[in-house]
């Protein structure tokens, strides 16, 4: 399992490219490194009403995000993410994952329909490890990656067997606004 882990995370994510990323961008991007890991390894097995509500600490602006499986069929997985940065605004993004790859096939962000955008990452290392999160204490993976376009190093945390939703424990990530942390709150398995 984790030899095809590395190469998940080495496929190509689908995130927000833009000069500078939003924090919502960062989240996200995030967020599609564990999803496409997951869908690699085992393929997307997730109910109707799935859901992780994570903490997001970037130092002077909190917020949450919640995400939740909407519907499952033919055409793929709907996963919506609602997220609340408090005085930085509110997002709501709709995400259709194709359940075999974890691809974004399609992505609408406050109603509008946006390209999933692309991404350049390589694994830089990887290994079993354990964390504490709000949510509990979980055997996990921690995974090192580079963003070859900003040349930043971005840290996650998983366990994709544990956790719906792409096994996101925990995250670390550069912005320009400084590090962008998001922490497993709780979580509904169905």
């Amino acid at each position: 399992m984790f030899k095809a882990l590395i190469a998940a995370l080495g496929l190509a994510v689908s995130v927000s490219a833009v000069a500078a990323p939003s924090i919502t961008d960062v989240v996200f991007q995030q967020q599609q490194i564990a999803i496409m890991a997951e869908a690699h390894v085992q393929g997307l097995d997730w109910k109707v009403g799935d859901q992780n509500n994570y903490s997001i600490d970037m130092g002077f602006i909190k917020g949450t995000m919640d995400m939740t499986v909407r519907s499952t069929g033919a055409e793929g997985i709907w996963m919506d993410q609602n997220m609340d940065l408090g005085f930085a605004g509110k997002q709501k993004v709709e995400t259709l994952l194709d359940p075999n790859t974890g691809e974004v096939k399609k992505m609408i962000v406050n109603g509008k329909e946006q390209a999933p955008p692309k991404q350049n990452i390589e694994v830089i290392d990887m290994k079993e490890d354990k964390i504490t999160v709000p949510a509990g204490t979980f055997e996990c993976i921690h995974v090192r990656i580079k963003d070859k376009d900003n040349n930043q190093e971005i840290n996650v945390w998983m366990n994709p067997s544990a956790i719906p939703l792409s096994g996101m424990l925990k995250t670390i990530q550069p912005s320009q606004f400084g590090n962008v942390n998001v922490l497993l709150k709780s979580f509904k398995k169905n």
